[in-house]
């Protein structure tokens, strides 16, 4: 009796285990199978689903020859080569023919990569050629797998690199072009994901399977004249050799659209090998970024208000001294005893005298003084209508504002403004300069400079809206005058450079640089040369700067021979008709 009620005790005791054990499994289940259900299966599409981004084509870039689009920035094909450590079949066969086929390209670490799990993606190659990549793919290699992406090639070289600038190694477009518009070059990429089989290859098949397209970068379309642009290149060199400058730009503009038809800068750099740059200064574009006293090329601004105010005329008069008097400051002239006495205000433009400059200025006021009046009504002159200091909006990356002190400013006073008239005291950019420049040529209407045409689609060029333009700026009258001033101080001096039966005009400057304790350097000035060429209608605009550490340059004698060969170049080019 006893012994029956222990072996049921023990059979009950028995069937409780089983229940509770049973209880536990189907607990377990419910967990793995209902609660975690959403979480297995992330883990298992994760096993068997594969996600590659497509990676956009970036843009080209064309410029224009003669009117006809070509090529300045292609792109090219190279492949990265990354293996799945995991997955791969045989780490020694797959490290030597990796190495046999992608050589140098190949990292120095393949095989620590290979063996270090449980890391699922590892880059062993990059920058593989299309043969490279499609050699590696016959191979038919457990894990490894291949991604396309493309590097730039420049079919001109180094031509007009400063404009360009160029895509750096982790995709990302820096200076010039590149920079500016990096978002409308590089495209937006696409993402692929895929069933996958056990050598990591995408699967036509499954309802897992989503594809989001790349959408392509726009191919650009530039104002720059290749032909122009390799000719102002070309030229600056010889002017710099000549010289001995070591650093120069030369800026060549339409001055009836504000299109930008070359923008060179010496010394250049090959975009294609931007990496063995030591200086990164060679990938600035010092006539966007570099601010500087432009000096007596702003005269011609200067002359142009008090035109466009009717306190002097080419005929007006003062008695130039070679020395006048700004409250506790004497202002000379940078020649003395060339023309004394009383002269005309066309006379002041054609010898240069800072004088005249200042004597238009006080006649902006009471005609004795640099009034507050006269101040500002050059500020709102030089700020608003020539929009010194102000940056263009070029679409060029690193564009500079500049300086220029209003007369509300502690230092806007009487001494500042005298030297402005002579482009000392203020800090523009030679697109700054040349873009005012071109609306006083043009007849009074500012357009802003642009460096793009358009796009490229299906090997058309599809031309972009301008900015519009700002029409009234200085009158017409004003605007005809000042053109027959500088065509007249070119004249004076220079006429037997040019073409005959052309009208050229231009203005020299040669101003001074700065110590690093504020003072004016003694030796060491940059050369600029201002200057148009028309038909009579001024057909281009050149600006020219020269400059290089302790070189004392010229504008007439340095900057003004570069324009003289780019204009006489630019005569023929297109093609105008000399007069009568």
């Amino acid at each position: 009796m006893n012994l029956h009620f222990l072996a049921g005790s023990r059979n009950e005791k028995l069937a409780i285990m089983v229940v509770i054990i049973m209880a536990v499994f189907i607990g377990r289940l419910f967990w793995l199978q209902i609660v975690q259900h959403d979480h297995f299966m992330a883990e298992a599409r994760r096993e068997y689903l594969g996600q590659d981004k497509i990676v956009a084509d970036r843009g080209e870039i064309y410029a224009m020859n003669d009117g006809v689009p070509v090529r300045l920035v292609m792109n090219e094909n190279i492949y990265t080569v990354f293996v799945d450590p995991a997955v791969v079949g045989n780490p020694r066969v797959t490290s030597s023919t990796i190495r046999r086929i992608a050589g140098d390209k190949t990292f120095a670490k393949i095989d620590s990569l290979i063996a270090a799990k449980p890391s699922r993606y590892q880059i062993v190659a990059k920058n593989l050629t299309p043969q490279q990549a499609s050699d590696l793919k016959k191979e038919n290699l457990l894990g490894v797998g291949l991604q396309k992406e493309t590097q730039r090639v420049y079919p001109e070289g180094q031509l007009a690199a400063s404009v360009l600038g160029f895509v750096n190694a982790e995709g990302k477009g820096s200076y010039g072009v590149e920079g500016a518009l990096d978002t409308r070059l590089k495209g937006t990429d696409g993402t692929l994901r895929a069933v996958r089989d056990v050598r990591n290859i995408p699967l036509t098949i499954g309802q897992e399977n989503a594809l989001v397209p790349a959408k392509n970068g726009d191919t650009l379309a530039l104002t720059l004249d290749t032909n122009i642009q390799s000719y102002a290149e070309q030229a600056l060199q010889r002017g710099m050799e000549k010289s001995g400058a070591t650093n120069g730009s030369v800026l060549v503009m339409d001055p009836q659209t504000g299109h930008v038809l070359a923008m060179a800068n010496l010394p250049g750099y090959n975009p294609a090998e931007y990496g063995r740059v030591t200086d990164a200064a060679l990938f600035n574009n010092p006539i966007i970024s570099m601010p500087y006293e432009a000096g007596s090329v702003i005269k011609p601004f200067t002359v142009t208000i008090g035109l466009d105010k009717g306190v002097i005329t080419p005929a007006s008069t003062y008695n130039n001294t070679d020395y006048i008097q700004v409250a506790d400051r004497t202002i000379k002239n940078a020649s003395i005893g060339r023309k004394t006495g009383i002269i005309t205000i066309q006379d002041a433009l054609n010898w240069s005298f800072n004088t005249g400059m200042v004597t238009v200025l006080e006649r902006l006021g009471d005609g004795q003084n640099i009034t507050y009046q006269a101040r500002q009504t050059m500020y709102d002159y030089y700020y608003n209508k020539y929009h010194f200091a102000q940056a263009t909006g070029i679409e060029l990356a690193n564009e500079a504002d500049g300086l220029l002190l209003s007369p509300d400013s502690p230092n806007g006073n009487a001494v500042q403004y005298a030297t402005m008239t002579f482009g000392q005291g203020m800090n523009p950019t030679m697109i700054q300069v040349c873009s005012a420049f071109n609306m006083l040529m043009n007849g009074g209407t500012y357009y802003h400079p642009t460096i793009l045409a358009g796009t490229i689609t299906d090997g058309r060029l599809k031309s972009q809206a301008d900015q519009p333009p700002i029409t009234g700026v200085i009158k017409p009258e004003t605007a005809a005058t000042i053109r027959q001033m500088v065509h007249d101080a070119r004249t004076e001096f220079y006429a037997g450079h040019d073409k005959k039966g052309y009208n050229i005009g231009g203005k020299t400057g040669t101003s001074q640089t700065l110590k690093p304790d504020g003072s004016y350097s003694d030796t060491q000035t940059i050369a600029t040369y201002l200057g148009y060429g028309g038909d009579p209608t001024p057909r281009y605009t050149i600006m020219v700067k020269l400059w290089g550490k302790d070189k004392n340059l010229q504008g007439g004698a340095d900057a003004l021979p570069v324009f003289t060969d780019i204009s006489n170049w630019m005569i023929d080019y297109l093609k105008l008709q000399p007069k009568g």
